[in-house]
């Protein structure tokens, strides 16, 4: 979902950008008038998440499945990584890691269906691990690191597709950040990566350009043609976040909408959130009522009454609210109150 004051911007200068006659999907990347966007989107980025000075802002593509070759070609040195598997895509990340070196689970909570995050210390680590990598927030079943790792000297990479933006987070605790745009920032087609540069140049030789981010960040992120408009989108959507006041606002907002819903949640006779309350994520609500026709008619009666993409991913079932930024309060009461009226109807 993006803010609609954002897409009503975008639309007034759908066929002219800031008086250049062109559109910013026609206009060439090399030009200056995009090059004001690119660097100012980044700039934003720097500003909006205090990104210090020794980490590189790279906008690339491919999104966040890409990365997930790109984190050990880049980092994995000595073949040896650690993993801590909390989800789906921490779990593809981990898969997709084992063609490049040793890549360990050294944790997981898959044995109790991602209901819940283990929590990793250094001791935890394999010795001479390159990195560890986790999945900051779990959109398919609902569940958020409610504290980091310990990982001492080793860096921290995480992924944070489904999180961007949504609360402050210190990047100097992390090595690497990554994600997909399309949650919190842009339209699909943006990756974000955000690096410190002691990391960079330690990519193999087999490492695809495109995916070599020290290449990348010598060339500004425009080693090849960047997904233009997204990036334009991604500056809007800053720039939209910096005038509701910063990430701190934006995490107190998405506290308020999440705790809407969790509260009704808990007191409900029928529907239930399976995540243990610690690990619960502030952007994908998970829920399932007392029985698999129940799921299917609330699926179908929600669907009728105007809210849509309820339906739980196919692997957890149930229901699934993802209530990222631009979901307006408003949104959330409503869906409460139909559940509501859905409970009353069917109990």
């Amino acid at each position: 979902m993006l803010p609609e004051s954002v897409l009503n911007r975008a639309a007034a200068e759908m066929l002219d950008y800031a008086g250049s006659g062109q559109s910013v999907m026609e206009m060439s990347h090399r030009s200056k008038v995009y090059d004001e966007i690119i660097v100012g989107a980044q700039q934003l980025l720097r500003e909006v998440m205090n990104i210090p000075d020794n980490y590189k802002v790279l906008f690339v593509q491919g999104g966040a499945s890409l990365q997930f070759a790109a984190v050990p070609l880049n980092l994995m040195a000595t073949n040896c990584a650690d993993y801590s598997v909390t989800g789906q895509f921490s779990g593809k990340a981990h898969k997709e890691a084992q063609k490049y070196g040793l890549a360990n689970c050294i944790a997981s909570s898959k044995d109790q269906n991602f209901t819940t995050i283990p929590h990793v210390k250094a001791a935890d680590l394999t010795p001479g691990a390159d990195y560890l990598h986790i999945c900051h927030n779990n959109t398919i079943f609902g569940s958020k690191f409610a504290e980091l790792p310990e990982t001492g000297n080793v860096p921290l990479v995480a992924d944070i597709s489904s999180s961007f933006l949504s609360e402050p987070m210190d990047v100097s605790k992390f090595g690497v950040l990554y994600g997909g745009a399309q949650k919190n920032v842009a339209p699909a087609g943006l990756t974000i990566v955000i690096v410190r540069e002691d990391l960079l140049g330690k990519a193999r030789a087999c490492t695809p350009e495109v995916m070599n981010w020290k290449l990348m960040a010598e060339n500004d992120s425009m080693l090849n043609t960047p997904p233009c408009w997204s990036i334009y989108m991604c500056k809007l959507v800053l720039e939209w976040i910096i005038q509701l006041g910063g990430l701190t606002v934006m995490q107190q907002r998405n506290e308020y909408k999440a705790k809407l819903l969790y509260d009704y949640l808990d007191k409900s006779a029928m529907f239930s959130n399976p995540v243990q309350p610690k690990f619960r994520s502030l952007m994908n609500v998970t829920f399932v009522a007392k029985s698999d026709e129940l799921n299917d008619m609330f699926v179908k009666d929600a669907a009728a009454a105007g809210f849509v993409n309820l339906k739980g991913h196919r692997s957890v079932g149930g229901m699934r609210a993802s209530i990222y930024n631009a979901m307006p309060v408003e949104g959330l009461e409503q869906l409460v109150a139909f559940m509501a009226d859905f409970e009353r109807k069917y109990a």
